[in-house]
């Protein structure tokens, strides 16, 4: 389903990264998620609970990048998301990515109009 991959760091947790369907209501793009975890399981977990249901994790073919790792772990909640670059995209222009955005922003839902 969606492009993703995970890395052990040396105090035994985990990154794991998925790129995922925007959830928006145009449903247009593609979101890069990225989730610190105790382990792989409580990850995927933490983004289910969250009403992302079908979440999974299948290889690791697109593992979170060193400045991914560094962006999630300083972040408080440690569950942060971006929109997903285009696969064409050189690593040059990847630098000129929008920031990562707390993960509460992307599910938000807009208010009903009035």
């Amino acid at each position: 389903m969606a492009a993703g991959g995970f890395c052990k760091l040396p105090t035994g947790s985990v990154v794991v990264a998925l790129n995922l369907p925007s959830p928006s209501a145009d449903g247009t793009g593609s979101v890069r998620v990225l989730v610190h975890a105790r382990n792989r399981a409580r990850a995927l977990t933490r983004l289910r609970n969250l009403g992302l249901r079908a979440v999974y994790l299948r290889g690791n073919l697109a593992p979170p990048t060193p400045d991914e790792i560094t962006a999630v772990l300083h972040h408080p909640d440690g569950l942060i998301w971006r929109t997903a670059p285009d696969l064409g995209v050189t690593p040059a222009a990847d630098l000129e990515q929008e920031l990562w955005r707390p993960i509460r922003s992307l599910l938000r839902r807009p208010a009903a109009p009035a």
